[in-house]
């Protein structure tokens, strides 16, 4: 069993009884830790999505040590000015090893998300569907209209060519939006 989660701002992917150096934690050595924010769950057979996180699941931790790391040197140099620096930093580190991938209900917002959609859709059955009908005839009706006031800059080049073929218009393959509200308004 493996689980991804986000611990100090990155993220990794854990498995239980695993060694870890990530960004230094406020928490003293030999404190234990819970991350909740956990992405995804593999138990080998199913995995498990969260969306973001998966509610319920969590990643328990054991802090072993803190330490810095191995000194980064950064030399920069330009050949023949006589410029050199050399800069280096050491990353402060904390060394965890994962105890438990805890999970209790494993079911991630998207799996709650769709149910309430189905939920949802199961409802509308019960309700009439007029409001919908209506306001689709409606959007027919504006561009109609649109048309008959010769206002053409507020169609699509798909809508102005299918005027122009009602015209009986040649040559509107090779013509921009431009061209063709010139043609169809004169």
């Amino acid at each position: 069993m493996y689980a991804i989660v986000e611990i100090a701002g990155q993220q990794f992917k854990v498995v239980q009884d695993q060694k870890l150096f990530v960004y230094r934690l406020a928490d003293k050595e030999g404190a234990k830790v819970s991350f909740d924010k956990v992405y995804l769950l593999d138990d080998g057979k199913k995995v498990t999505l969260g969306a973001p996180a998966i509610t319920g699941a969590s990643v328990e931790a054991k802090v072993v040590s803190h330490l810095k790391s191995d000194k980064v040197i950064v030399f920069k140099k330009k050949r023949r000015k006589g410029y050199r620096v050399k800069n280096g930093h050491r990353q402060a580190l904390t060394e965890l090893v994962i105890e438990k991938i805890k999970v209790s209900g494993s079911k991630s917002k998207a799996a709650s998300a769709k149910e309430e959609i189905v939920s949802s859709k199961s409802n509308d059955k019960k309700k009439p569907a007029a409001s919908k009908v209506k306001s689709k005839p409606a959007a027919k009706k504006s561009v109609a209209k649109k048309v008959e006031s010769n206002d053409y800059s507020k169609l699509t080049v798909a809508q102005l060519k299918e005027e122009a073929k009602k015209k009986g218009i040649e040559g509107i393959s090779a013509m921009k939006k431009s061209d063709l509200i010139a043609v169809l308004s004169k």
